[in-house]
């Protein structure tokens, strides 16, 4: 008898591989899977609706990859599905981006069977050196965890791993899962056990001693602010964030990446701290503070305009998921989570000195002087989609990598607001797939929540199939199409009429109908003037109809934020340096 009988015939409850790994996504809180299909991986799919799962069927798979990086944002973890070597190669810029910035996805890669790869077999998706190993040694390096499951001895507990470390780490996993494999028997009793999902939790006498470390220099301060960044929301601390600010009403400020983090509508919110491309008052409240209680930063460049913080480590607490750093002392190995919770439970208010936040910084921007056939600008479009009522509590935001990612700093947000967008990674067309994700995400976490995204027409072209995507899975999105004729981020930087930052100027506003829509699932709208978007803003139609609503918004070419324009000057001046 096949040995592999026999250990079929010692299983308590056999379930096969591909059933077994659909399962615990779904028991995880995935609900649809983005990809596409291929012939190694097209047996697997047939288990998705045993599972539970929702096939989404993305046009390619660069944007199925950013699709799972927006799901993954709302709902918390997502799946992706490629075919070997040519599917996994065109994903990996969107896996790379979710690693780069922290994201949980599992990216499912149907590959050839084993017995192919152990014979060398010159099959097509190969390089044809019978080197089976060689694109998954080019996800190795974005990925927090390669499993290749071969082994059906070994393979549910791979799995269990992989997608515990997934979600914990919040970086993307990779799965190689050969087409023999895919039917595979593994031991389904398994499932009845669910994956721990919980972090470890911090030793606990180092855990006091930097918590009393922290409440001693908290209580000292005289100045002290509190600002909040990606990682915060990356390793899921908001919770504790808010309960933090909440009793303490510290001034709290956030970075680009940690938009929305903070309920915008506390008393105590100031603003949006970048450095040198800060309000002026927000600029001098941080600065000038004599403790920042820094919450999951990340100093990269366009998040700090060009590395132009002027912080003192002498006059910071830096919490991390993985360590803490009080002024010059690191703790590694403790976490930020149980700190932040016991320094809320034990900070003494009476110790705490709390200044107000600038009144100055949020006060509601007056566009009544400016002529109603005034062209569109970045200086009040921004602050006017905050200051008026078209923002609505628990809408979701995307901001492209662009003229968007700089101006939405300026717009204050109601409660409940979920930001998006992908300042470190920065590649341009992440927002369209990544608002598809983002809205199947809301819609499968049984929301009404709207989805609202602001793109620029370069990036538009990019990744312009997933309106098809979004008209096929009946999404609730606004899509904003800032139409500037080419990349205004990329001319800010170098080259203001050069060619190559040119576009070709396409009939956008038919780009819904080319991809699917009728007159029942899109709604579509040109915007040239200051009237014409308040009065769109306004239209209660344009609000609260569902489906897709697509608007043609155009501004002036050379226009931008005047925090885009400093952070470009800055990205310039470090793309010249020598040494």
């Amino acid at each position: 008898m096949p040995q592999g009988d026999i250990r079929t015939n010692n299983l308590k409850k056999p379930v096969d591989v591909s059933e077994y790994l659909f399962t615990r996504l779904h028991q995880i809180g995935v609900r649809s899977v983005h990809g596409l299909p291929g012939d190694y991986n097209l047996v697997a799919l047939d288990y998705l609706p045993k599972a539970g799962l929702t096939w989404v069927g993305s046009c390619n798979e660069l944007n199925a990859a950013y699709a799972a990086d927006g799901y993954a944002r709302v709902k918390g973890i997502s799946a992706l599905i490629t075919t070997f070597g040519v599917g996994e190669l065109s994903a990996i810029n969107g896996i790379a981006g979710a690693y780069s910035e922290m994201v949980p996805v599992v990216h499912i890669v149907g590959c050839p069977s084993t017995v192919s790869q152990r014979n060398g077999m010159l099959l097509h998706h190969t390089l044809g050196n019978g080197d089976f190993n060689v694109f998954a040694n080019m996800s190795a390096l974005v990925s927090c965890v390669l499993a290749k499951l071969n082994d059906p001895a070994e393979i549910a507990a791979q799995i269990d791993h992989a997608l515990r470390e997934c979600y914990v780490r919040s970086r993307p996993v990779y799965l190689m899962l050969p087409t023999d494999m895919a039917i595979a028997k593994v031991e389904g009793e398994r499932l009845e056990s669910p994956i721990d999902l919980h972090s470890p939790e911090n030793d606990a006498d180092k855990e006091d001693y930097v918590v009393d470390v922290v409440l001693k220099y908290l209580h000292a301060a005289k100045k002290p602010v509190v600002l909040v960044d990606a990682c915060a929301v990356r390793h899921r601390v908001l919770d504790e964030v808010h309960a933090f600010i909440t009793k303490t009403k510290l001034p709290v400020f956030v970075t680009p990446m940690g938009k929305s983090a903070v309920d915008e509508t506390q008393p105590n919110y100031g603003g949006v701290y970048v450095g040198d491309a800060s309000h002026p008052d927000v600029k001098e409240m941080v600065e000038g503070s004599d403790l920042v209680l820094s919450i999951g930063s990340l100093k990269s460049d366009f998040n700090t305009a060009g590395f132009s913080y002027r912080l003192s480590q002498l006059n910071s607490i830096d919490l991390h998921s993985t360590h803490c750093v009080v002024r010059y002392s690191e703790y590694s190995g403790v976490h930020m989570r149980g700190v932040l919770r016991k320094v809320t439970e034990r900070v003494d208010l009476s110790q705490l000195k709390v200044n107000p936040v600038p009144a100055t910084v949020l006060k509601p921007i007056d566009t009544s002087t400016i002529p109603a056939d005034s062209a569109i600008l970045q200086s009040w479009f921004w602050r006017a989609i905050g200051d008026g009522p078209f923002l609505r509590e628990n809408d979701i935001i995307i901001t492209e990598t662009g003229t968007a990612n700089f101006g939405i700093w300026d717009t204050r947000f109601p409660a409940g607001v979920t930001a998006l967008n992908q300042v470190l990674w920065g590649s341009i067309g992440w927002a369209l797939g990544a608002c598809q994700g983002a809205a199947l995400g809301a819609k499968d976490a049984g929301t009404d929540r709207r989805t609202i995204l602001f793109e620029g027409d370069g990036s538009l072209q990019l990744t312009v199939q997933e309106i098809s995507t979004m008209i096929r899975h009946h999404l609730n999105i606004i899509l904003f199409t800032i139409c500037n004729d080419g990349y205004t981020i990329e001319r800010f930087i170098h080259g203001m009429d050069a060619e190559y930052n040119d576009i070709v100027e396409w009939k956008y506003k038919d780009l819904p109908t080319v991809f699917g829509g009728t007159d029942e699932t899109v709604k579509k709208y040109v915007v040239k003037t200051k009237a014409e978007l308040e009065a769109l803003l306004a239209d209660a139609d344009f609000n609260n109809r569902k489906g897709l609503r697509f608007v043609e918004l155009y501004m002036p070419r050379e226009d931008a934020p005047t925090s885009l324009q400093l952070t470009a000057q800055a990205s310039a001046r470090n793309n010249a340096k020598l040494e």
